[in-house]
């Protein structure tokens, strides 16, 4: 597989949250603004990234039989390493986004990514599988929360467009699984209609 195709396929054909499922607790918990899905999105890029490129280079000296373990203890290292850069840079967005960051962690978007990819896969692929993936991941959670913002609040990005509120079911939870459905059911009639 070309650099170009394992880099969007990520974006596009695999997409973690529209495509694969994957990832939706932080998903629908984060989103209810643009800002929060993209702060979200960002972290778990960057974690992705290192814990890609790090376990690929390591691939060799992780015994099979605690390789999952090990790779926790990475992919562990570069989200406290982002949970002490948002605290320190961002202090609003990580009160905002509060515990899906530790949950990083277990989020099996990057689980998946370092068993099914860069345990396989030299230094650079998997750098471009993270950057893919995290891009997409990125992507899906900014849509979706501008979505839920728009809606429920008639802002994006805290930028008010709308005087007065907006539909409040979408600020709140049960708005996130409305939205993200009706997401999924426009890319799949996209899809469809595109073949």
């Amino acid at each position: 597989m070309n650099n170009l195709a394992v880099f969007t396929k990520g974006i596009l054909k695999e997409n973690p949250i529209f495509v694969m499922l994957l990832g939706l607790c932080p998903t629908l918990g984060v989103t209810s603004s643009a800002m929060n899905g993209m702060g979200m999105g960002i972290a778990t890029m960057f974690v992705l990234i290192m814990a890609n490129a790090s376990i690929s280079l390591l691939k060799t000296q992780i015994p099979d039989n605690i390789r999952i373990p090990a790779y926790i203890v990475v992919i562990a290292a570069f989200v406290t390493c982002v949970q002490l850069l948002m605290e320190a840079f961002t202090p609003d967005l990580f009160t905002q986004l509060g515990v899906f960051i530790p949950l990083i962690v277990v989020n099996c978007v990057v689980l998946g990514r370092a068993e099914a990819f860069a345990a396989k896969n030299n230094v650079w692929s998997s750098l471009l599988d993270g950057a893919g993936m995290g891009l997409g991941f990125t992507i899906a959670l900014t849509m979706l929360g501008g979505i839920r913002e728009i809606l429920g609040s008639g802002s994006i990005f805290d930028y008010k467009f709308i005087t007065g509120d907006g539909i409040l079911i979408f600020i709140l939870a049960p708005g996130a699984f409305i939205a993200l459905g009706f997401l999924i059911a426009l890319i799949n009639h996209l899809k469809i209609k595109k073949a």
